[in-house]
This record gives structure tokens, sequence and C-alpha cells, in this order.
């Protein structure tokens, strides 16, 4: 009876963001408890798991399951130190196993430690041994580096965005660990590395130019012979020296066509990216654009405009207490009903303390990243409090967002958790009571969400160039270690396909 050990540990970092993640950022799941859990959610572990029920002679060991409740600043030395000795003492706990398929995220980054999931992958090949097959399946918005794939055998990567395939990325791993296993298939892969990080529409898979790079990776991994294959483009605020786009190939057996493949994608990329870039308006402008749309009368059809603030994106990282949009709103203003979202642990605890119905006199805002943010006073009414426990509408996974409080102050109505949680979809505001579409004018903290749930429906859309740790104007960060040059930071980059070969021993 083969057995197959399976282990998480997912985090996406920022290091722009001055706040610091903590063990306590994480819900970590030993054992059986892993196991129950992930049947439950459509994400990576969950696919994983719909095919190797298909066959009941594999044995499933699950050892650790480290989810981040969201992204968020460099992980702390001493929580990183902690996580990666559980994480690791799980594995030696295991015993014996004859293949692993581990679910990482790619974009961690801790104190003294720039390559998280390399080292993790490092130590387990030491415990494990070098002939057992590890599968690893990574975020597109990875930071791939040598050492991941010098100690794994097949990495298998997102094909969407927005991430509408985490249940399948889960799936074709299984599939690609059991075809391992089996003997059917030797990988070899082929890594091509690209000077260029990314943003904007142009990276939306269905419809961007980023599609075509994409399709092909794709089609080489339904060919015959094809293992897996992805263009990652990385997550451009985890600012370490690997940082950077990749072609990522994987075959049998065929190292000529691994990099012929990869090279291909690579180039395909690279003919776009130039396009890859975020047309950015600024906050004045943002404002401007919202009153015009505002309905002559509160008694017709909210007319809503959606103003992206992707640089306070929890999902990417960052702190998640700006109110920078909402500010830029009042000073123009603007009266329209407006929803938005803020981390502000203490005002919540202001609103806890004088209960529902009450009128409360705080600051919201600027509470964490504070070099970047100014707190907003508010006098508001406390309209709902809650534990902040619910679950996300696509993968249906919990969040965590700690008690949460929303506040009425004249038109606007804040959601303020006491955490931050990933909002790359409607969920944060449901839990709450807050349907978007009743609003005139709502704050996402997210680049991109699946169009039905804002695009769609929207009267204005418009991506805000506000201050913040995720913000897609890269040109305002200050990064220091990714290697350079590397486009959008530097003028004239040049790219010359070269591609790096793994195989392990069999």
């Amino acid at each position: 009876m083969p057995t197959i050990l399976i282990a998480e540990c997912r985090q996406e970092v920022s290091s722009f963001n001055p706040v610091p993640s903590h063990y306590a950022d994480f819900d970590v799941l030993a054992g059986d408890a892993l196991i129950d859990y992930h049947r439950q959610v459509r994400d990576e572990v969950g696919g994983a798991l719909s095919v190797f029920d298909l066959h009941p002679d594999l044995r499933l060991v699950p050892a650790l399951s480290a989810r981040a409740i969201t992204s968020g600043g460099t992980l702390a030395a001493a929580d990183w130190q902690r996580l990666a000795r559980e994480w690791l003492e799980a594995l030696r706990a295991a015993g014996p196993v004859d293949g692993a398929y581990f679910c990482l995220h790619g974009a961690m980054s801790a104190k003294g430690e720039d390559d998280p999931e390399g080292y993790l992958l490092q130590e387990a090949r030491a415990i494990l041994g070098e002939r057992i097959p590890i599968v690893v399946s990574l975020d597109l918005h990875g930071v791939l580096t040598e050492r991941m794939l010098q100690h794994s055998d097949v990495t298998v990567v997102y094909h969407t965005y927005p991430h509408i395939d985490f249940f399948s990325t889960g799936q074709r791993s299984a599939r690609a660990l059991l075809r391992v296993l089996s003997g059917e298939v030797r990988p070899v892969s082929a890594l091509v590395p690209v000077p260029a990080l990314v943003r904007g529409d142009e990276l939306i898979t269905e419809t961007g130019a980023i599609r075509f790079a994409v399709q092909r990776a794709q089609a080489v991994e339904a060919s015959p012979g094809g293992i897996a294959a992805a263009l990652m483009w990385g997550n451009p605020f985890t600012d370490v020296p690997d940082l950077r786009t990749n072609s990522l190939v994987t075959v049998d057996g065929d190292p000529a066509r691994a990099e012929r493949e990869a090279i291909a994608i690579a180039n395909l990329f690279w003919e776009q990216h130039e396009k890859m870039r975020v047309p950015l308006t600024g906050l004045a402008d943002a404002a401007r654009i919202a009153r015009e749309t505002l309905p002559a009368s509160t008694r017709v059809k909210p007319a809503t405009v959606v103003l992206v603030d992707a640089a306070d994106a929890t999902s990417s990282g960052a702190s998640g207490d700006s109110l920078a949009i909402a500010q830029a709103l009042l000073a123009a203003g603007y009266t329209g009903r407006t929803l938005a979202p803020v981390v502000d642990a203490p005002a919540v605890e202001a609103a806890f303390a004088a209960g529902v119905g009450a009128r409360v006199r705080v600051s919201v805002g600027g509470s964490l990243d504070r070099g970047r943010f100014t707190p907003l006073p508010i006098e508001a009414r406390v309209r709902l409090l809650s534990d902040g426990e619910f679950l996300s509408e696509t993968v249906r996974s919990s969040w965590h967002a700690g008690r949460t409080a929303v506040l009425e102050a004249g038109s606007y109505t804040y959601i303020v958790t006491s955490r931050a949680v990933s909002l790359f979809d409607r969920a944060l505001f449901y839990a709450h009571g807050c349907d978007p579409r009743a609003f005139d004018c709502v704050v996402v903290k997210s680049p991109q969400c699946e169009p039905h749930m804002f695009r769609e429906g929207s009267t204005r859309y418009v991506d805000v160039d506000a201050p913040g740790a995720t913000s897609a104007n890269l040109l305002s960060l200050p990064y220091r270690r990714c290697t350079r040059p590397i486009f959008p930071l530097d003028p004239g980059v040049t790219f010359t396909p070269r591609a790096q070969i793994f195989q392990r021993p069999r």
C-alpha cells in the first residue's frame, strides 16, 4: 500500500509592510484535523484529496498544515523558527513514506530567511530521503528559487488570475505525483528567469495579454509527455533576491523539450510585458469620478463606483489600515453611500465598549502602517458587532478577522476588523450585512477579484493611485533586495532567454 505524506505551509508577504507577521497569524492543523478541514474546502489540498480518494490502495499520512489567515509583513524570526521546527518535526514523526505532496505558496519571507519554502523543501528532502518523489503546488505569485527546484520533483502552479483553479491545481498535483510514483514518468524541468515585475488587467488570464504564455503552458502540460508547465510572475512586493518572473516546464525525460518549451513560454510573455502596467487614477481624480457618477436622488438604484485600493491589498501583504480613498472622497465633499473596509483594533474595542446602537467618537485607520496612513476621526453609530468569523466566498475557507464592528458615519459605512483578512472576494461585506450593490461607492482592497463580484455591474471601475505597501505604482516602492536591472524599475532592460535544467536522481 503506497504511503503519501501531505503537508501545507502558505503565506504571501509584502516586504514593504512595516508590521511583521507572527505565528498567531497562521491556522495550524495537524494529523486527521488537516484532512477533515480540507475535505470541506475547495482549495489545493482539497483537490489533491479528491484524486487520492479515487485510489483505495493509497494510505494518506497528514503531517502539518500552516495556512496564513492573511498575507502580511515579513514573518518575524522567532515565529518563523517555531513554524519551521513544528512543520519539520511533523514530517519526521510521519515515518517512512513513498511520496509527498506539499501545498506551498512561494512568496513567503522571514527575518533571516529569504526563501522559507526552499528551506522547508531542503530539510524535507534530508528527512524523507533523496529518492522519494516530492510534488509541490505554488501560487503563480510565488517567488521560485533554484533551491526549491533542486529538492522537489514536480512543481505545479496556478494557471488562472483571478485565481479560480485552487482545487484543480491540487488535482493536477496529485495526478503528477501518482504518475511519478507509478514509474510512468521521469520528470525533468527547465527554468527560464525573466527580469520583469508586472501588474494590471493584462494579467487577467481569460482576456489579458498574459493569456498567450499561459495557454502555451497549459497546452504543454496537457500534451503527451507533459507533466507541469507555468508562467509565474511572482509577488512584486516580496523584495528578495530571487524576485522576478519565471517560465517553468516539466516533461517526461526530455531535457531538450523542457528547455525549448520553457523558452517559448518566456518569449511569449516578454513580447507582451510592456503592456503589463496598471493605468492609475490619482486620489483627487478618483473622488471627482465618484461625484460625477452620483445619482441625483437616493431613491434610485445606486450607480455603484468601484474604487480599487490595491495599494492596501491584504491579500498581497499590505496592512489593511488605509482610509486614503475615503479621506479623498470626504475632502471632495462626496455624499454618496460609501462602503470601505479597514483594520483598526482599537476602534473596534471602542465600538464593543459602547455597544450596538450607541454613538462613538473614534479615529479609524492609520494604526499600523503609520508612515503611510493618517487616522480619520469620525463620529459614528455602531451598527453591528461580530466575532469576525466567516467563510470565504470562493473556496469556503475559514477567515478570522477578530472582533469586528460596522460603523456608520453619515453616508459612510466602515467595516472595521481587528486583524487583516484576505479580501479577494465579497465575503467580509456579506458576512456583516453589507451588499456592495446597495452602495454608491465601494472601496475594494484587492487588485483583481472575479469579474462578477465587482467589475460587472459597476458604473465605473477605477484603479486608484493610493499609498500603500502593495502599490501597483512599483516605482513608488523602496526596492533594495531584488536583482537588478529589472522591468519596470530600470530603463532599457533586455532579455536573453537561458534555461537551467533540474532532474532528480531515481
